[in-house]
């Protein structure tokens, strides 16, 4: 063990039940957030680190810890910064999901903003107040800021991961209180 590392995760969850859904096909925490830990001899005991991350960052930290140059066409980042402490804030300025043609979702900031551009909905949550996602906040004059901002944040990372599903014209769709 002086000298092998192991990562635990496993592919994102199943709803069962949650905000009625059944499968992994929703863009709510409790399908999209897979389990990540890490133990080894330079992993400090017992510590966790709420900076969001990717599963696929699993890749770029197993090749750091193998002395493997991270090659320039590999996204993710290595976490090992994260876990020693040098860096404190994600590697990613927002996170960015998907599912087929039927949903979109950025998270940033502390915010959620998912998108279904089949029926043209939108949802947002303040993942800081209610990390449950049960209280919907897109339709509130107060929150129309962080809608805007984070939609225009979303179609630039759709652009960035050479996702061609058009959704720009479900914001100018949706009714406003």
């Amino acid at each position: 063990m002086d000298n092998t590392y192991i990562i635990f995760t496993s592919d994102h969850g199943l709803a069962v039940g949650r905000h009625g859904l059944l499968g992994k096909q929703s863009q709510f925490d409790h399908s999209i957030r897979p389990p990540f830990m890490i133990t080894g001899p330079t992993i400090p005991k017992g510590k966790k680190v709420d900076a969001d991350i990717y599963l696929q960052d699993a890749m770029a930290t197993s090749l750091e810890l193998a002395g493997i140059q991270k090659p320039n066409y590999v996204f993710f980042n290595s976490i090992l910064d994260l876990v020693d402490g040098s860096r404190t804030k994600s590697h990613y300025d927002a996170i960015y999901n998907g599912y087929i043609d039927l949903q979109r979702m950025i998270r940033k900031d502390g915010f959620k903003l998912i998108v279904y551009p089949k029926i043209g909905k939108i949802l947002l949550f303040d993942m800081e107040k209610d990390p449950e996602e049960m209280n919907d906040l897109v339709e509130l004059s107060e929150y129309q800021q962080q809608v805007d901002e984070l939609f225009a944040e979303l179609l630039l990372l759709q652009d960035e991961m050479k996702d061609h599903l058009d959704i720009s014209h479900i914001r100018t769709e949706m009714p406003v209180e």
